[in-house]
């Protein structure tokens, strides 16, 4: 199953908040959040965090500050921030298959009849994942995310196939 860790799950939710804090400053006023801040926000372990976003810092993705308004903020723009950056920093290479690691090939390449159609699933998902900013990620719940130019409750939506018929019990 191809799945982010927590790790990059936590990062990503790190980045958001700072995000939306940034949007929400009043001008001249800190931009910052404490780990603690963050971690009792979102029920993550505060010492994952800390390291997460201490290894986020060193990407340069963040800035620690210290002192009474101290904390984490961004060090870049939130619109120039993809999330496929940030969860190749903390997690490495995403690799769908062995035939996309750096050795390219397994046991079966001569016969393997789905690696270019693998080949084209995981330019796909590098693709989306490197089309979507962290400034993307803050927008308002209710302000709806544009998926390769589809609405995501539509794109997100299971086909017609799979959805219940009206008046089915859902279980």
């Amino acid at each position: 199953m191809l799945k982010l860790t927590k790790k990059a799950d936590y990062g990503l939710i790190a980045l958001k908040h700072l995000a939306v804090q940034t949007r929400s400053a009043l001008p001249g006023s800190p931009a910052s959040a404490s780990a603690k801040e963050i971690a009792d926000t979102y029920g993550i372990p505060l010492p994952l965090l800390s390291k997460i976003l201490q290894k986020l810092a060193r990407a340069g993705f963040l800035r620690s500050e210290h002192g009474t308004n101290g904390g984490y903020r961004l060090a870049r723009p939130a619109g120039e921030i993809t999330a496929l950056e940030v969860i190749r920093h903390i997690d490495g290479p995403i690799i769908l298959t062995a035939c996309f690691t750096e050795h390219g090939e397994c046991s079966h390449t001569g016969r393997c009849t789905v690696r270019e159609p693998l080949r084209k699933v995981h330019e796909g998902i590098l693709s989306l994942l490197s089309s979507i900013t962290i400034s993307e990620m803050a927008q308002d719940d209710d302000e709806p995310v544009r998926l390769y130019g589809l609405d995501a409750p539509a794109a997100l939506a299971p086909p017609a196939s799979v959805r219940p018929q009206e008046g089915t019990p859902i279980i």
